[in-house]
């Protein structure tokens, strides 16, 4: 189905790929994002990229430092016409389901127990009781101590099981610690972490320290082609400027992260659209120079469909319909879903759901 948007000054017309689809309307996500590269290719790449013979804090700040500027009034004018973008009413259905398909449905409270993840659970595989068309969610994002929990309900069903780690959220802790919290989560069965980035290193120059632990914690997530994947979370709300955003994120691919994700949030501001385009256009940069494809993940702040909508119109024009899928753009949310299943529902009905049409989850 097309993804068609149109302005009020310019009709514009894209593509939107179906993904993992395979003629019966189920969706099976797979994993492609980043690449099966080992430690020694990531460096390697990253020496070649950066044109630096070491890969130390001076040789990291000379190529992080010598990027493209970011002009904020330009960006943030980018972002807000692409947000009054519509998508045409014929491929509004393609998009909803896409958000659905794309969503880490995510519960991260000090409060969370194992009744709540196996609730959440539930609702991931069947999202509408009322409508077995409804597609599945991409992953269940939890603590490392509830994966377990998260698996067992899971088994079967395509739906990754996502963990925090590296000490979620500050990332202040020893590598020791956050490596072995990594470990831990892969063993009880994630095939997806989602690390933070330690801010603190990233903004005082020590570059060198930020790309070995992320390197770190992906030779900790196994190797080869089943190994978990890492979403790195930049936490781009600390990062104070768009070209710290820039930078970090080509940092986290330089050093082999699969997706790089916006924020824990847990901090304000979390995803902005902004923000997300700028780490779109470093993800298309990145993959002219080196092939690599490599997801994004704007999490936190995102609670309507229609919000939602303005990412996948950003998505498709900043870096195309190749992302428009599961294995290359998410979205970390605990309450988006029920407003697509709202607007979904309304869609094919005519009428909005009441609100004990949507369960809690």
């Amino acid at each position: 189905m097309p993804l068609m948007t149109h302005s009020a000054t310019e009709p514009r017309t894209g593509t939107a790929g179906h993904g993992g689809e395979d003629g019966t309307g189920a969706v099976t996500v797979q994993h492609t994002a980043g690449s099966t590269a080992t430690s020694g290719e990531i460096v390697e790449r990253a020496h070649h990229l950066t044109g630096q013979a070491t890969l130390d804090d001076a040789g990291l700040a000379r190529y992080l430092r010598g990027l493209p500027g970011v002009d904020k009034v330009g960006a943030d004018g980018r972002a807000q016409m692409l947000g009054t973008r519509s998508i045409k009413t014929t491929a509004k259905a393609w998009a909803l389901d896409a958000t659905i398909r794309m969503i880490d449905l995510t519960t991260l409270e000090g409060a969370d127990t194992p009744g709540k993840v196996a609730s959440l659970a539930a609702k991931a595989k069947n999202p509408d009781p009322g409508d077995p068309a409804c597609p599945q969610v991409a992953a269940v994002c939890v603590y490392g101590d509830l994966v377990p929990h998260a698996r067992a309900a899971l088994e079967g069903t395509g739906i990754h099981v996502a963990a925090v780690a590296t000490a979620f959220p500050s990332g202040r802790a020893s590598r020791e610690v956050r490596l072995l919290d990594t470990r831990e989560a892969v063993a009880a069965g994630a095939d997806e972490i989602d690390m933070v980035i330690d801010r603190g290193a990233f903004l005082s120059g020590r570059f060198s320290a930020v790309f070995e632990d992320v390197l770190a914690v992906r030779e900790a997530c196994g190797t080869g082609p089943d190994r978990a994947h890492l979403k790195v979370i930049l936490e781009t709300g600390e990062l104070a400027t768009y070209d710290n955003v820039r930078r970090a994120s080509w940092l986290a691919m330089l050093a082999g992260a699969d997706f790089i994700k916006t924020s824990t949030g847990k901090v304000s501001p979390a995803a902005t659209l902004p923000v997300a385009v700028v780490m779109l256009e470093a993800v298309r940069d990145y993959h002219r120079a080196t092939g690599v494809h490599i997801g994004v993940k704007p999490a936190g702040g995102i609670s309507t469909a229609k919000d939602a909508l303005k990412y996948l119109v950003a998505v498709n024009e900043t870096v195309g319909e190749d992302w428009l899928n599961p294995d290359l753009f998410r979205f970390g949310a605990s309450s988006l879903l029920n407003d697509v299943l709202m607007q979904r529902h309304k869609l094919r009905t005519g009428v909005y759901s009441g609100a004990d049409y949507i369960s809690v989850g």
